[in-house]
C-alpha cells in the first residue's frame, strides 16, 4: 500500500511502569518500516510520572505530540482530544500497555485496503492470545459482546480491543456525535460509523494480556452494563431517561 500518513493516538492512565517501553517499541518499529507517522499521546488524570515520561520521550521528535489532561475525561475523552490533534490521512488509537504489539498494529495499516475502519480482534480465527484469560473474564467478555450485538446491530466480535484505525473523513464525521463514557466509547464510535454508512472490518491480532489491567471484574461488569444501557437509551425515544441516569449514577462512572 502507498505510504499514507498515520496518526496514532495513545491514551494513557498511570502507565509510568510501561509507557516508555511501549513508545520506544512502536516508534522504532514504524521507523524501520519507513512509515510516515506521528504519535499523539494523551495522559489523562494521572497520579504518577506518566505525563513527564511522555514529555521526555517527545523531546526532540517533531512527530510526537503530548497533550496532558490532568482532570478526568476517561479513555473516550482522551482519544477524542487526540483525534482532534491528529493530522494524517489515517487516524487510529492503541492502548499504552503494549498488549497489542507494533507488528499487529501495523497489520491494520497494511490490510486496510478499501475499508473506512479496521479493528484488531481477539475473538476471530487466527488470533493469538499469549496468556489465556481466566474463564470468568472470557464469559464476561462474550456476554458483553452478545448484548452489544443485540442492542446496536454491530457485527463485530471484539468491540473492546484497544487497537483500531480509521480514515480521516470517517473520524471527522463522527467526532461531533461521540460521548466520552468509559466503557461504551468504542461501541459509540463503531455505532456512529455504521449509521453513517462507513465500511468496517476486523482482523485477527496477537494479544499479550497486561499484567496489571487496573480492573476489578465484578465492578467492571456492572459499569460496562450500565454504560451500554445508557448509550442505547441515548439513541432511542426514551433518551429522557438518560438525564435521570446521569443525575443518579453520573457519566464519570461509565
Amino acid at each position: 500500500m502507498s505510504n499514507r500518513g498515520m496518526s496514532i493516538v495513545i491514551p494513557a492512565y498511570n502507565e509510568g511502569q510501561s509507557i516508555l517501553k511501549m513508545l520506544n517499541a512502536y516508534y522504532q518499529y514504524l521507523v524501520e518500516k519507513k512509515v510516515l507517522f506521528e504519535f499523539v499521546i494523551v495522559p489523562n488524570n494521572c497520579s504518577d510520572q506518566t505525563p513527564d515520561l511522555c514529555e521526555q520521550f517527545a523531546s526532540g521528535k517533531d512527530n510526537v505530540v503530548v497533550k496532558n489532561i490532568p482532570y478526568y475525561v476517561g479513555k473516550g475523552g482522551a482519544v477524542i482530544e487526540g483525534f482532534k490533534l491528529a493530522k494524517h490521512e489515517l487516524v487510529g488509537f492503541v492502548d499504552a500497555d503494549l498488549a497489542t504489539p507494533p507488528a499487529s498494529f501495523f497489520d491494520l495499516y497494511t490490510q486496510m485496503s478499501s475499508y473506512d475502519a479496521i479493528f484488531a480482534s481477539r475473538w476471530i480465527k487466527g488470533a493469538i492470545i499469549s496468556v489465556k484469560q481466566p474463564f470468568s473474564r472470557r464469559v464476561a467478555s462474550r456476554g458483553f459482546n452478545a448484548i452489544v450485538r443485540t442492542l446496536f446491530g454491530l457485527r463485530v466480535k471484539d468491540t473492546q480491543c484497544g487497537a483500531k484505525l480509521f480514515r480521516r473523513d470517517a473520524i471527522n464525521t463522527v467526532i461531533p456525535h461521540l460521548d466520552i463514557t468509559r466503557w461504551a466509547f468504542d461501541i459509540d464510535l463503531l455505532f456512529h460509523l455504521k449509521r453513517s454508512g462507513y465500511t468496517m472490518t476486523e482482523i485477527p491480532t496477537v494479544w499479550h494480556e497486561p499484567g496489571d489491567t487496573h480492573l476489578e471484574l465484578k465492578s467492571t461488569i456492572y459499569e460496562m452494563f450500565l454504560a451500554v444501557m445508557r448509550l442505547r437509551l441515548v439513541y432511542s425515544p426514551l433518551k429522557f431517561i438518560v438525564r435521570m441516569y446521569d443525575k443518579t449514577v453520573g457519566k464519570r462512572k461509565t
